[in-house]
């Protein structure tokens, strides 16, 4: 859900920036989303095992067979 100051911005930043620039623009943001508040740099690695309990006693190769199959109807 975008807020005003959101909306705003993006429309700003729509009208007013070239191409290049909001393409530099999403890169700095992107940048910065990957930092946490005291600006250290977040890892994808970090969710590693995440919801793993929920595959707990699942054998995948069986659940693979049955999204396959599930596939043809």
């Amino acid at each position: 859900m975008a807020t005003q100051p959101y909306n705003e911005i993006l429309k700003r930043a729509q009208a007013e920036l070239s191409v290049e620039e909001q393409n530099q623009l999403s890169a700095e943001l992107a940048q910065s989303a990957a930092r946490d508040r005291n600006g250290k740099r977040r890892s994808l690695l970090e969710l590693e095992g995440l919801g793993k309990e929920i595959w707990k006693g699942i054998d995948p190769d069986e659940y693979i067979a049955q999204e396959r199959d599930s596939w043809d109807g």
